[in-house]
């Protein structure tokens, strides 16, 4: 080689370099970066939520009417309205939306959100117009959330995804169907995850971001398959139908149909299908969170991925809530030892239900022992074995009872039509005895007494004690119907599942046994059998209550929404129903001040009251605002009722909600209420009602303020006044005549009648 081209060589080669090494920075694609839309998304969901965002006016927004409907509008208006994002800097526009996120842009926005962030992104004269990648910007997001999410309502979740509307059909837009239910997804790409197990950021019912594609191989477990005889079967995930191929290696068609299985996937493709077609049945006599205990069977635990269908009328996936103790309506799927799915085969009827009996004074629901006995004698079944107790002998059972070794012991009578004394308790009337059988069951804090009985011999016992059998026979059927409704809805709310039971005995449900029957109370529950009151095909939230200050209430009273409560609306005691503008005090006063406005029950001592209290007796109550200078009503709802009080004090100011804390605060043990009639009631912790006015009598010379108290009725003031339909029976109106007075827009049918 010359010398010339040696030298050519040595210099070309760098050369060379040079240029390849230009040609891989020219043409090295821009790291993967964010858009705009879905970054302002993500910043605003870190201060409120998308239902919030939802119900901005369109009037107000920033982008043009046609970019309106598109899904990061919301989110860039919410930061444009509350000054974190600049129209003059950021535009709302479709261009801007979309294009991507570049470092001066996410610093800016980053320091309007939480002023210092800014400085975690680097910013120079090179890099201000670039893209940020989008790890950056989930690195900075993370940060923020450390500042603005304090409660900690963003939170990372592992899910199956199911399908997006691609594979769903029909499905809304922007959602996502999961192992842990529907999300939104609006600007995320997740189509190319479906059958995957995904790592996502949430806040409510919204997904943030795609964090980590966790596995490529999923099994969906315990899942209802059904088939129609083709070559395909359908699997039903939470609320969706998948449909895969039948293919030869899996089994027959007929296979398919109406069964639980485990259905395996790898990367979209059905690799394994695990059937699990052992089946048992029997009634529920516990339900825990984990456990649940089936006659004959015994306690069982839930599999893991435990799922309950409802397979009569319209298929759908419901919850353990939805197993009701005391009934056999269920059939139970098991493999290895466990519960993987419960079949829900029919409908409820409310036929019997289960009372757990509390002590005494109705303080507890556990008994230290438990003395039974029977005037026809009592059948001990427990641990298999059968015994039978003489007549009137009395029964001892302690925690320590080896006949309990297993958990329980059912009584019943010897002869049909018995029943069994509990002379373990008092009720007012004595010994209680109760019809249908007796459970004793053994707890840690004490034995559980669970009465098992038709729902219409409950109520027999459960009318007298809640309105006097001296009332008008339409009175009571309209009290039965209430009750054998408010039963019907409390059976099904699975309250004391764990403890096998559905209700207790006390004021917490409704008052049972307290009192004895009577033939005119049989006699209403007899009249008025199956009755139900419906709005639509639902069973109505029966409220009833003693004695009304001439006009009702709505549903809003405890804080909630009252369109869940249609039939409550509140209305004057009178022919026709009127509704009165009670909201302000001075309206309010005027009308609760007239002893003698005409109402249904105005003839009743609770109609209207009167009490005094001083500063110092709500002190005891009330002690956040120090000395307690005045007590004014801030807000009234349907009926004047007090929902919202003031307590001005020496320290500061409270408001107190709701009309049951309302009472509580300012009703104390000294306190003398005077009724209409003159006549006094004491020893009364809580006020009657909240439909009260309140007169600020001024400070004597030894600084106590009296506060003078106008009220009216007793009770919570929601559906029906029981004095209010002893007055219409009186009139002469039946028990449905007074019933769709309290309810508005109920009919009175049995469930069986709804249905058809």
């Amino acid at each position: 080689m010359n010398k010339k081209s040696l030298i050519g060589f040595v210099v070309g080669i760098p050369l060379l370099v040079i240029v390849l090494i230009l040609i891989i920075v020219l043409n090295e694609p821009e790291p993967e970066g964010i858009s705009r839309g879905l970054a302002c998304k993500s910043a605003a969901l870190l201060l409120t939520d998308r239902e919030s965002l939802e119900k901005m006016p369109e009037n107000q927004s920033y982008f043009s009417k046609q970019d309106q409907s598109v899904w990061y509008t919301k989110y860039m208006d919410y930061l444009y309205a509350n000054g974190y994002l600049d129209p003059a800097l950021m535009p709302a526009d479709q261009e801007t939306a979309q294009g991507f996120l570049t470092y001066q842009e996410a610093e800016r926005l980053a320091e309007a959100l939480a002023p210092g962030s800014g400085t975690n992104i680097h910013v120079g004269r090179k890099n201000r117009n670039k893209r940020i990648t989008a790890d950056e910007w989930w690195f900075l997001f993370e940060d923020l959330k450390k500042v603005l999410d304090k409660e900690n309502q963003i939170k990372s979740l592992d899910v199956l995804l199911y399908g997006t509307p691609s594979n769903i059909r029909p499905s809304s837009s922007w959602t996502a169907y999961t192992s842990e239910g529907a999300f939104g997804f609006e600007g995320i790409s997740l189509d190319s995850y479906i059958d995957w197990e995904v790592k996502v950021l949430v806040k409510g019912s919204e997904i943030i971001a795609l964090k980590e594609a966790v596995s490529d191989s999923v099994t969906y477990r315990n899942a209802w398959l059904t088939s129609d005889g083709s070559q395909t079967f359908e699997v039903h995930l939470g609320s969706v139908v998948r449909t895969f191929p039948m293919e030869a290696s899996l089994g027959q068609t007929e296979d398919f149909t109406n069964q639980v299985a485990d259905i395996s996937l790898k990367r979209g493709k059905l690799s394994k299908v695990t059937m699990k077609k052992k089946k048992i049945s029997g009634k529920v006599l516990a339900i825990t969170d984990s456990t649940i205990e089936i006659e004959n069977y015994g306690t069982l635990k839930f599999d893991k991925d435990f799922k309950v269908y409802r397979l009569y009328g319209q298929f759908e996936e419901r919850s353990v809530s939805d197993i009701l103790v005391g009934y056999d309506i269920q059939d139970f799927v098991v493999a290895h030892g466990k519960i993987c799915a419960a079949l829900l085969v029919r409908e409820f009827d409310a036929k019997t239900i289960r009372v757990l009996l509390m002590n005494t004074n109705f303080q507890s629901i556990f008994h230290p022992a438990v003395t039974l006995s029977s005037q026809t004698g009592l059948i001990l079944t427990y641990d298999g074995a059968t015994v039978q107790v003489p007549p009137k002998a009395e029964v001892i059972i302690e925690p320590s009872d080896e006949r309990l070794k297993n958990g329980r012991i059912v009584a019943s009578p010897l002869e049909k039509g018995g029943s069994i004394e509990v002379n373990s308790i008092s009720r007012s009337y004595g010994t209680p005895s109760y019809d249908g059988t007796i459970e004793i069951r053994k707890n840690p804090e004490g034995l559980l007494l669970i009465n098992e009985l038709y729902l219409e011999d409950y109520l027999t016992k459960v009318v007298p004690s809640e309105m006097p059998d001296s009332y008008e026979k339409e009175a009571l059927k309209a009290q039965a119907v209430c009750a054998r409704t408010y039963a019907y809805r409390q059976i099904q709310s699975n309250t004391y599942s764990k403890y096998g039971a559905h209700v207790d005995d006390s004021t917490r449900f409704q008052v049972y046994n307290n009192l004895p029957t009577a033939a005119k109370t049989e006699d209403a529950v007899r009249e008025t059998y199956g009755k139900l009151l419906f709005y639509g095909d639902t069973p109505i939230a029966a409220f009833y209550f003693s004695t009304s200050c001439g006009h009702t209430t709505d549903g809003s009273v405890w804080g909630g929404d009252p369109v869940q409560f249609p039939y409550l609306e509140g209305s004057l005691l009178q022919d026709g129903g009127a509704v009165l503008n009670l909201s302000t005090n001075s309206d309010f006063e005027e009308f609760i001040k007239n002893k003698d406005y005409p109402a249904y029950d105005s003839s009743y001592p609770m109609y209207r009251w009167e009490t005094t209290v001083t500063n110092r007796q709500l002190e005891e109550e009330i002690t956040e605002v120090g000395s307690i200078l005045n007590v004014t009503v801030v807000e009234r709802g349907v009926g004047g009722i007090v929902k919202k009080l003031r307590v001005e004090g020496s320290d500061g100011v409270m408001t107190i909600n709701g009309e049951g804390q309302v009472r509580a605060k300012l009703g104390n043990k000294y306190m003398t209420i005077t009724k209409k009639d003159g006549s006094v009631m004491k020893n009364f912790d809580s006020l009657p009602s909240a439909y009260l006015a309140i007169d600020n009598q001024g400070v004597d010379d030894k600084n106590i303020t009296t506060f003078h108290i106008y009220g009216g009725g007793f009770g919570h003031g929601v559906g029906m006044s029981q004095n209010g339909a002893q007055a219409m029976a009186k009139e002469g109106k039946s028990y449905e005549d007074i019933l769709k007075f309290f309810y508005h827009g109920v009919q009175v049918c049995e469930a069986k009648q709804v249905k058809e």
